[in-house]
């Protein structure tokens, strides 16, 4: 009989870069967003357990009236702890009217407490932090499992994580394909897309709209036109619903599009995006069990293995095309470019890399295969860094 394994005591890193923020000596609220069942609250807890100072902890899932006198009262609460007590609120999007009330609490003391939020709806949260907490918090994107983190935890190799790389919650259904599928669609995306995105935001079609999410997945690390997206769904309507589509999932950490990197901004917004599933087991989902049989697409996961790494990085990221020539990746950070090409045994041109190096020649060439691929994922920025 199939059971969990049980949690084992694996720290992201996120939780080490929130403690040293929260130990500055008046820092502004922070903010946890990313998808559903990633260990935000797990993360959040293991800093609790080894906080120096006193700290308060509630959680707006057990409101039983909507009434935003609760967020007082946990305010309160941190409060009479004493100054620089720590107060971290989980699923805060859940209280009444939570970004206004906070901000005339943080407004009225400013830094009296440090304050932590977190929920299951980032669309939500950074709805809410834009109409009312601008230039009051940080935030921190949280992100699907990485293959290291997978590694040290699970004990994943490549092919693994393939395959179902980026929801350690569904790591012991992965021997009955059908049983992990129906946990990922039920217990985390369908939340995602009926109760963060369709009740939160206009969608005119919700049948469309899943549609074009399992569309999307079945593209990893493709350029693919917004005609062509249109053209696959089963309903009229124009370029504008994709964008809006494809906004609304990168939102909640679903799928993001790249834009084509150019020296002139107009034809950067003007491209046509490549799709970034946000891991690989939302392909698997979409393409089935076997989706790595397949040379071609094995290469796409591959691709988008590497691309997922580089998307959690600070700056930006882009890829290239000019004709035939093309650059799986471009990374911009600070004052310096990447070139990120993947050798991953898919068929394509190897002029790509030269051709973008001629009209960028200050750019920093990096070449990412299956053989350099765990140095790359155990640290992304240091592997970049090391070829500058």
């Amino acid at each position: 009989m199939d059971s969990l394994p049980q949690q084992p005591s694996f720290e992201r890193s996120f939780v080490a870069r929130l403690e040293a923020r929260l130990a500055e000596p008046a820092p502004l609220i922070q903010v946890l967003v990313g998808p559903r069942q990633v260990g935000k609250t797990t993360g959040v807890r293991q800093l609790l357990a080894r906080w120096p100072g006193a700290w308060h902890y509630a959680n707006a899932d057990d409101l039983l009236f909507a009434d935003r006198s609760w967020l007082l009262a946990q305010w309160q609460a941190a409060a009479r702890l004493g100054e620089g007590a720590l107060l971290v609120i989980d699923e805060v999007q859940k209280a009444p009217n939570w970004s206004e009330t906070l901000k005339s609490l943080w407004d009225a003391a400013p830094r009296r407490l440090r304050v932590v939020l977190l929920g299951s709806s980032s669309l939500q949260l950074q709805h809410g932090l834009g109409e009312s907490l601008a230039g009051r918090f940080e935030l921190t994107r949280i992100y699907h499992w990485t293959y290291a983190e997978l590694k040290a935890a699970f004990a994943y190799d490549l092919e693994r994580y393939l395959h179902f790389g980026g929801y350690p919650g569904a790591v012991g259904f992965e021997a009955d394909y059908d049983r992990w599928y129906a946990y990922l669609k039920d217990a985390i995306i369908e939340p995602v897309i009926g109760k963060d995105i369709l009740q939160q935001r206009k969608v005119a079609n919700p049948a469309l709209f899943r549609q074009a999410f399992e569309i999307l997945c079945r593209y990893p690390a493709q350029e693919i036109s917004y005609t062509k997206l249109l053209g696959q769904l089963q309903d009229r309507g124009n370029t504008d619903l994709v964008k809006y589509y494809l906004e609304l999932y990168g939102g909640a950490f679903l799928v993001f599009s790249l834009e084509k990197f150019s020296a002139k901004a107009w034809l950067t917004r003007a491209s046509s995006p490549k799709i970034l599933p946000a891991c690989p087991a939302l392909c698997a989902m979409a393409a089935g069990p076997a989706a790595l049989a397949d040379a071609e697409r094995r290469g796409r996961l591959f691709e988008l293995a590497v691309g997922v790494e580089l998307l959690q990085l600070p700056g930006e990221l882009f890829y290239w095309r000019e004709h035939t020539a093309e650059v799986d990746f471009v990374y911009r950070y600070r004052d310096r470019l990447y070139a990120v090409e993947v050798k991953s045994g898919r068929r394509k041109s190897a002029r790509g890399l030269e051709a973008f190096m001629r009209q960028f020649p200050n750019a920093v060439p990096v070449v990412v295969t299956p053989e350099c691929f765990e140095a790359f994922a155990a640290d992304p920025a240091g592997f970049l860094a090391a070829l500058a």
